[in-house]
């Protein structure tokens, strides 16, 4: 079992560690040539050697030919395992299409973090990252970097490093790419179809597979520092790899250090796109009726239920008769009149012109959470003898977090007595000092530090295993077992306010001496949280001492603990036999318990504007096992199956399988075409979620879509089922020999899901309930001035509770009630040619490489309503209608350099809505009218030099890249209508470059 360094050869998913025989020109960058990215494969036989010229550090290999160098049939380096398969065969192609990242490739892009460029491939959409998650602040997922396969969630892609499984970071299973080795990633494969049946659930839009060099020798690093034009982000990153062999090379030793340091982007100030203040907002000149669009995307806008000092929004009348709405407080408690702009005819919270920068509060909210990163991997393999090793990893990794999630935002919610001592003297003297006179307020307190939360995360991997071989009935048999524990312990922590706190300190009086005191009622001295109660003033900016800040300040947290066990046994062989080529076959049983539990101090589980967490407990196991069979067939077809039975312990059994087929009738064409039932089993969250809780606004459509808060609380289901997904894929790849270099490929994808796990938005549940969906409406109780009040109870039937709720309670849980379906296509181009074949004067190589997808549908249904299908929704749910990455890279001698663009295409806010300017159908809760439904693409452009130094007996690379190099803004999208959206950024950061011109300038050295 002795590994030579030919690591060109080997995928890691290979079920047995392989003896690997150097073969004169092979390299890792031929293996990616036929890959190009989303469709086509890289095997032996789409390999040829390539000439020995320098080449750009990118993914730049041409497209080859279809016959491999010949091999010896017992040549152990002519079996190759990719990814789609567990069956290690030489010179075949299976139907499954896989991507190939090369080294090379991910270092051009020179990411922080490998999941940075693996999310920039077209079949990779709405991925979550820490800057798409900086005001999730108790969701657990801030820091997270994950992968998206076909925007059918991160949960339905499964994530492999070698091969195994590993511990999530989410208990939705879902695995922190940040957790990868990433010195020692030497190539990363994407299966873009359903796999459940090769390796397990979760694999129902594909799986990424992180192949590790598990046979580098020597040692190499990388230090590299960036910053963006603002000259912010700051981030160093340091890597170091050693590896060395011993024992007459029985023995191999790794070692890989990670180091990360990102400053992060605190506040939007900083960008000038933020003084757009563009949002989603109801259209001040729309009544039911008149012809005018209900929704209008509104430049210079903002909120007129908030300012940083306060704002009176309630009719309260003063002693002059007067209205006091509109009245706000300003910088030491000034009092003054807010202009409501074109909004100042209605009853709307949006105002456009006018004071609208008094809402803006961007400058506390992230752009690019600060992170820190650190991990260390070490492998130890050992031939004991020469048909079986035994090897262990170790690992361990480290990430810290720190984001502004927004500031503490009451949106017309906070009452104010008219005998509050701190009420301005330009005030008091038009209202009566009554405790029975009241007005209310908005404000987002801007005395209040701004929301922050911390993540500190930890993740363990400890494996061991063996590989080895064995000849049964003159067949060469190949096994390999393992077990492996994953632990990932994190604690979720914020810095924010306890309303209980605020509302006592906000219900200051003069006690008999005239100091101000929180008011003494019955109620507030049994309170314990009453006890040190300070004053504070909800009524101007500065007007707060630090000590009354202090006291409704706090830092609630919540520790989880998730755990994974996984056993596995594997065997792999070819059957020869006299009428066609070498029969593969794959078998092998898995055994896996997932387990999560947690604490949270009774403390922090409710009255916290963030926070308010619950601690999830529970564990299930899964037992399987699978077989799998490449068959060659004459006329150059080849027949690729596979079958999982699998049996959970909360959900019960089922069967998962695969067909594929793959026709070569010429050379320089290949078709391909599969078909597969594949399953995504509900995680621990879904089954056994303990309470999480959120709270914000929706717009009650009983009250004209007038905003109103509500918490709603999220538990598990112990009675859910495996989704249950069907998936076509069809392909043609197109090499012509007579255009040396050229590779075309086009493939189209078809995945249904049926029994699809779900959970309906707080506004679905609302507005469905409003239309008239009973079992939804049980879901919702409503506060108002008498109480609680539930669905179905006098004061709340199907006409709402009325105009005098305060607050929505909102009971929800996940089930099997969707229907999901994503369709589309992947097309891919490249081409490279040496320029001496146009001139023989003209010295390098060139290269181009085109990618695309072109998603057509990515729906869902419940049954109830219509497939909503939100392909082209650039507002957020996405994705793009065409996402593309193209390439043009030059190498000569030690320079190369590379050139990309990428982009996505223009979209709209929503499909089901209505674009109109007058004339206007009725709108309703699903077909919207608005005025403007577009929203702009965007072509993004990043260059990339790299050379190398011409230092005797090392080597060693200088490079530099910069990213968005024209320094394009992101697209205005505008988020609302409902008031929550006063801290967003009014972009979608998911599909659009927010950071502005980036650059990044490294070295690379192996020894």
């Amino acid at each position: 079992m002795r590994e030579t360094s030919n690591p060109a050869l080997v995928a890691a998913s290979a079920p047995v560690a392989q003896k690997r025989a150097p073969l004169a020109g092979l390299t890792l960058k031929t293996l990616v040539g036929a890959a190009l990215l989303t469709g086509s494969s890289a095997y032996a036989q789409d390999t040829q050697p390539m000439q020995t010229v320098p080449e750009p550090p990118t993914s730049a290999v041409a497209p080859v030919p279809d016959v491999a160098p010949e091999l010896a049939p017992d040549d152990p380096s002519s079996e190759i395992t990719v990814t789609g398969s567990r069956i290690a065969r030489n010179g075949y192609d299976q139907p499954t299409p896989v991507t190939v990242i090369g080294l090379q490739e991910i270092q051009a892009a020179a990411p922080a973090n490998i999941a940075d460029f693996v999310n920039q491939i077209p079949s990779v959409s709405g991925s979550v990252t820490p800057s798409n998650t900086q005001r999730n602040l108790s969701g657990g997922a801030g820091g997270i970097n994950t992968i998206n396969l076909r925007s059918l969630g991160t949960a339905r892609t499964l994530v492999l490093l070698d091969g195994h499984r590993s511990v999530g970071s989410l208990a939705s299973g879902t695995v922190d790419v940040n957790t990868i080795p990433q010195g020692l990633v030497k190539s990363v494969e994407v299966v873009t179809g359903g796999a459940s049946s090769v390796y397990g659930s979760d694999a129902v839009a594909g799986v990424v597979n992180f192949i590790l060099d598990r046979t580098y020798t020597g040692l190499k690093g990388e230090a590299s520092y960036g910053e963006t034009t603002y000259g912010d982000d700051q981030t160093w990153r340091v890597s170091l790899t050693g590896g060395l062999s011993f024992a007459e090379g029985r023995g191999h030793a790794l070692l890989s250090g990670n180091l990360v340091r990102r400053g992060g982007v605190y506040g939007a100030g900083s960008r000038p796109w933020t003084d757009r203040a563009v949002h989603l907002i109801q259209n001040p000149r729309h009544v039911a009726g008149n012809g005018q669009p209900e929704y209008v995307a509104a430049g210079q806008s903002g909120l007129n239920t908030t300012t940083g000092g306060g704002i009176i929004t309630s009719n309260s009348i003063g002693t002059n008769g007067a209205s006091l709405r509109g009245t706000y407080f300003g910088q030491g408690g000034t009092v003054n009149r807010y202009d409501y702009g074109a909004n100042r005819l209605n009853n709307l919270p949006w105002t456009v012109g006018g004071d609208y920068q008094l809402s803006q509060q961007y400058y506390g909210t992230s752009i690019q959470p600060e992170e820190q990163l650190s991990s260390v991997f070490g492998r130890f393999s050992f031939d004991i003898l020469e048909t079986l090793q035994v090897y262990t990893e170790l690992s361990y990794n480290r990430s810290n977090q720190i984001s502004w999630g927004g500031y503490h935002t009451d949106k017309a919610n906070v009452t104010i007595r008219g005998d509050n001592a701190f009420i301005p003297a330009a005030l008091r003297a038009l209202i009566p000092n009554s405790s029975a006179y009241t007005f209310t307020l908005g404000t987002w307190n801007q005395d209040i530090p701004t929301r922050e939360s911390h993540y500190d995360r930890n993740v363990q991997r400890y494996l061991l295993g063996f590989e080895g071989s064995f000849d049964l009935i003159n067949t060469g048999w190949k096994w390999d077992a393992y077990y492996q524990r994953g632990i990932m312990n994190a604690k979720e922590g914020l810095v924010a306010a306890n309303r209980v706190k605020l509302g006592y300190a906000q219900d200051a009086i003069r006690d008999g001496s005239g100091n101000i005191v929180c008011r003494p009622t019955a109620a507030a001295l049994a309170d314990p949280l009453f006890q040190g109660c300070v004053p504070f003033n909800r009524m101007g900016i500065g007007v707060n001492s630090p000590e009354a800040v202090a006291y409704i300040m706090g830092t609630p947290y919540d520790d989880r603990r998730l755990q994974q066990d996984v056993a596995a046994v594997n065997f792999s062989t070819n059957i020869q036999n006299p009428w066609l080529d070498a029969i593969g076959v794959a078998f092998g049983v898995e055994h896996r318990k997932e387990q999560i539990s947690g604490y949270v101090p009774p403390e922090y589980a409710a009255g916290w504007y963030s926070g308010n967490f619950t601690a999830t407990r529970g564990s299930y196991t899964v037992t399987e096992g699978y077989g799998e069979t490449v068959v060659p067939l004459p006329f150059k077809f080849e027949f690729n199956g596979a079958a999982r039975y699998t049996h959970y312990s909360e959900s019960g059994n089922v069967v998962t399988w695969k067909a594929g087929l793959s026709w070569q009738p010429i050379k320089d064409i290949r078709f391909r075409v599969t078909r597969s039932r594949d399953i995504r089993a509900p995680n621990l969250s879904e089954l056994f979620q303990g309470g999480s809780r959120n709270t914000n606004s929706i717009g009650d459509p009983w009250q004209n879509n007038q905003a109103v808060r509500y918490t709603q609380t999220v538990t598990g289901n112990l009675d859910l089922q495996p989704e249950k997904a069907d998936s076509w894929g069809l392909g043609v790849i197109y090499r012509p020999s007579f255009i040396p270099g050229l590779g075309l490929s086009v493939d189209y994808y078809d995945i249904k899901i049926k029994d699809a796990i779900g959970t309906l938005g707080a506004q679905d549940i609302v507005d469905r309930c409003f239309t008239g969906n009973v079992d939804l409406c049980q879901r919702l109780r409503a506060i108002t001035p008498t109480g609680t009040i539930a669905y179905g109870s006098p004061g709340f039937g199907s006409t709402g509770p009325g105009p005098t709720v305060s607050e929505y309670l909102i009971a929800n849980s996940p089930y099997n009630f969707l229907s999901n379906r994503a369709r589309g296509i992947d097309l891919e181009a490249s081409y490279q040619f040496d320029l001496s074949t146009i001139a023989a004067a003209l010295p390098g190589k060139m290269n181009f490489r085109g990618i695309a997808t072109h998603y057509l549908e990515a729906s869902e249904a419940n049954g109830v309503q219509a497939p909503t299908d939100v392909v082209g929704e650039n507002a957020g749910g996405g994705p793009a209608n065409w996402t593309y990455r193209l390439t043009l890279g030059y190498a000569v001698d030690n320079f190369s350099l590379q050139v990309i663009g990428r982009g996505v295409s223009a979209g709209v806010y929503n499909n089901n809505w209505v674009e109109c300017t007058s004339g206007c159908p009725a709108s309703n809760t699903i077909n919207r009218t608005i005025a403007d439904n577009h929203i702009d693409g965007a072509f993004y452009l990043d260059t990339y030099f790299a050379y190398d130094l011409p230092v005797g007996g090392v080597k060693s690379q200088l490079f530099f890249r910069v990213a968005n190099l024209l320094n394009k803004d992101p697209a205005p999208v505008g988020k609302g209508p409902s008031d929550t959206s006063n801290v967003d950024l009014g972009i979608n950061q998911t599909m659009y470059d927010y950071l502005g011109r980036s650059f990044r300038l490294g070295l690379r050295f192996d020894l």
